[in-house]
């Protein structure tokens, strides 16, 4: 069994291999690796959820990885193979992941997590595909067929993490899979939310 500062350096290691490998796809890949680095926490998650990383050191690594992110864009120095303009979802998503697990017990905070990373991150890449395919600006656009990858993902998710009733964990998906289809709040902050409130309505 891992201790919690092997745990710790392994997840880190995924994680940062997975912003080197995004490196090397380059800019034009961009909206495909910020997904890519939603779902390099999983690791970390499942590690969290295992009791292998408290709740404090993942939380705080959370924070410093979304304040490592928020200034190239305060200094207008983008990462350009997966920071994107104007548009702060991957800190926002550092930051949330960063008050979840201190807030929410560890299994739910687990599922919800894994629905930011696993749920958000294929629904984003099939999403650059279609539109890819079909040649519309990938960056700025939802479609419901990323929803329907969204959806299925976070049952999964749920069926696995939830003890809530199978009609609860269909609604918990449905939600989750509005808010993130949802254009008016970034959905890295508006998931988490509205998870949250979910939480302390059941």
């Amino acid at each position: 069994m891992m201790n919690t500062a092997e745990a710790v350096l392994l997840a880190l290691l995924f994680i940062l291999m997975t912003i080197g490998f995004t490196k090397k796809l380059g800019a034009e890949w961009a909206w495909i690796n910020r997904k890519l680095i939603h779902l390099s926490i999983v690791p970390a998650i499942l590690m969290f959820y295992w009791g292998l990383i408290p709740a404090k050191i993942f939380s705080g690594t959370a924070f410093l990885f979304g304040a490592t992110q928020l200034w190239p864009h305060l200094k207008r120095r983008e990462l350009s193979w997966y920071q994107i303009e104007h548009n702060y979802g991957e800190v926002f998503f550092a930051f949330s992941a960063s008050a979840i697990p201190l807030v929410l017990p560890a299994e739910y905070a687990t599922a919800l997590l894994l629905a930011m990373a696993v749920s958000d991150g294929v629904t984003g890449i099939i999403r650059h595909y279609y539109f890819r395919k079909h040649g519309f600006n990938v960056k700025l656009k939802k479609h419901w067929t990323g929803s329907v990858g969204y959806f299925i993902t976070a049952i999964i998710i749920a069926f696995l993490f939830l003890d809530i009733g199978i009609i609860g964990k269909m609604v918990w998906a449905g939600i989750l899979t509005l808010t993130e289809y949802q254009g008016w709040v970034d959905d890295n902050l508006a998931v988490p939310l509205v998870g949250g409130v979910i939480f302390f309505l059941y």
